[in-house]
């Protein structure tokens, strides 16, 4: 049997690591750690009509009840919601729901990069060199995640910010940097989850699960590239985002529906200096927690990021 692994992420605000509290445990070991969850992985869950059906129920009006349970299971904290927590209709209206402005204050610096979304956050500075994504020896195959062997040319040796949400996060993605996004591209997969239990087995699961691709350009660093990847019960992307209309840093893109996910960033090679706990963490193979519009680093050439 193999032995049982916690995951540990850091946090910056607690400035220290923390074992991270899993919903759905029990299943989600079973299924990536044993030989018969494994079978049912290939043959039933990573199905996307698996997920549909459980986002029916999410979308139901007899989902309305486990809001409660969740929020004081998980600690999740309802004077940052926009709306009361008794006005959600379905546990999809909760997990999609908007938060008070004042909630996420976006670092306004002209020369800083903001996280995307709330989040555990791993930054890969050099994407042609990356040996170790969630496990030891995993490369990250760039050309499957875009499904565009030029484009992928493109970004070979740039970076990458990725950023695992969990079903209790915050799950509305913003744009880290102002600029023109372009027509949505849709990569259909299949949908495997993407906690580390599964990652660690395979990055693989999150470039192969159905995916949203945006390029934006005219930001500060040139091209950049979104990705919303969905997971297991994420079987909906929303975007809220007109295509070839200027957003600025900090505006909403768009949200998930249930479940966990994770939003991909990539940069141009050298455009973004990480800040010290992100590059320290990642740099150890560690995922840093840290929420939308907090900065994730700063423009290349411009002020340095301060120390943490």
């Amino acid at each position: 049997m193999e032995q049982r692994q916690e995951i540990v992420f850091f946090d910056r605000y607690q400035e220290q690591e923390v074992v991270e509290e899993i919903y759905g445990e029990g299943p989600l070991r079973w299924a990536y750690e044993t030989s018969p969850g494994r079978f049912f992985l290939e043959t039933l869950i990573r199905k996307p009509w698996f997920s549909r059906l459980y986002g029916r129920w999410a979308d139901c009006s007899c989902s309305r009840k486990e809001i409660a349970k969740f929020i004081e299971k998980f600690d999740v904290d309802v004077s940052e919601f926009k709306e009361s927590a008794e006005s959600f209709a379905t546990f999809n209206e909760f997990f999609s729901r908007e938060l008070q402005s004042s909630a996420r204050p976006i670092d306004d610096e002209d020369s800083s990069v903001i996280f995307p979304a709330d989040g555990r956050h791993l930054f890969l500075p050099d994407l042609s060199k990356t040996e170790r994504v969630y496990a030891k020896g995993q490369g990250f195959p760039l050309s499957l995640l875009l499904g565009d062997e030029a484009l992928a040319s493109e970004f070979r040796d740039g970076a990458a910010l990725l950023s695992r949400l969990c079903p209790t996060d915050y799950h509305r993605f913003h744009f880290p940097l102002s600029g023109t996004p372009g027509e949505s591209r849709l990569v259909n997969g299949p949908l495997y989850s993407v906690n580390p239990i599964a990652l660690r087995r395979s990055i693989r699961y999150a470039c192969e699960n159905k995916r949203q691709l945006t390029i934006l350009r005219d930001s500060p660093v040139g091209k950049t590239l979104f990705l919303e990847v969905g997971a297991t019960n994420v079987g909906t992307i929303v975007l809220t985002s007109d295509p070839d209309t200027p957003v600025f840093k900090g505006q909403e893109k768009g949200y998930f529906r249930f479940g966990g996910s994770m939003v991909m960033t990539l940069f141009p090679k050298g455009a973004i200096t990480p800040e010290p706990d992100l590059a320290k963490q990642s740099a150890n193979g560690v995922e840093l927690y840290a929420k939308m519009g907090d900065r994730m680093g700063t423009i290349s050439g411009s002020q340095a990021p301060r120390d943490r």
